[in-house]
């Protein structure tokens, strides 16, 4: 789980990067909490072959993307 809540862009797709890298997950939850953050981790992702479903959690988001 990547908590990227309170980062404003680009740091939210930094640290979904370095998890990626690190780790080349299956499946990874990533948290934040700003419209521009859901649209940029989605794009990252997708970029890097994940499919990507977004949850909104009364002003937070939940994205999960999976391979």
């Amino acid at each position: 789980m990547v908590d990227a809540r309170g980062y404003s862009c680009p740091t939210p797709v930094v640290m979904v990067q370095k998890a990626v890298k690190d780790g080349s997950p299956r499946k990874l939850e990533v948290a934040v909490d700003n419209q521009c953050s859901v649209e940029n981790v989605t794009r990252f992702a997708r970029n890097a072959g994940y499919q990507v479903t977004v949850s909104d959690f009364e002003g937070d988001f939940k994205l999960t993307l999976t391979k």
